[in-house]
């Protein structure tokens, strides 16, 4: 599976949240994101990812491990991903450590997610606040089987957006992970 993801800078967080409240019931959740590597930052260095990421919601706590491939896409950062729920999280994060992977940034979101179908997809809304980054981001994204199915996703992504009030220099496809490590290097 491929997730066609675009993200974007919120000039207007309240008319966006105001907006998606119609589209869905909005869930706010806090994810604390661990994102490992090897010693020598090769997962890095090939654009993958491996994270273990604990979902802190108002009735529950999920975690989930995920895989991402390197981007398929360079225009919208869209990544092949692979994701299982995890139900002891603390032994996956051992067992990563034991097999030499190292916590390589872990940082929290905070999150509000709307789940909803337009142009036939199901799709996620997901406004996001990092604490150590400055603004209010907006990820859209959908899952698809194939690469050809890609650029129609990211179309209906961008349709969405547009409705948003988001505009094409709103876009962004700077990791999160970049972001914070570059906040926390002494200048």
């Amino acid at each position: 599976m491929i997730e066609a993801e675009l993200k974007a800078r919120v000039r207007d967080p309240e008319y966006v949240m105001e907006r998606l409240d119609r589209m869905a019931e909005g869930r706010a959740e806090v994810y604390q994101d661990t994102y490992y590597d090897d010693p020598s930052r090769s997962l890095e260095a090939k654009d993958q990812e491996l994270r273990v990421r604990t979902i802190h919601g108002p009735d529950s706590t999920r975690s989930v491990l995920t895989y991402k491939g390197a981007r398929v896409d360079s225009m919208s950062g869209s990544k092949p991903e692979h994701e299982t729920i995890v139900d002891d999280p603390e032994a996956v994060h051992a067992m990563l450590r034991g097999l030499g992977y190292v916590p390589a940034i872990a940082f929290q979101k905070r999150c509000r997610n709307y789940e909803f179908r337009a142009s036939e997809r199901d799709l996620l809304a997901t406004l996001v606040q990092v604490p150590e980054i400055d603004g209010t981001f907006l990820e859209v994204e959908t899952m698809v089987q194939d690469p050809k199915e890609l650029a129609s996703a990211l179309d209906d992504i961008r349709s969405v957006m547009s409705e948003l009030r988001i505009d094409a220099d709103d876009f962004t496809t700077e990791l999160y992970t970049d972001a914070v490590a570059a906040r926390r290097t002494p200048r």
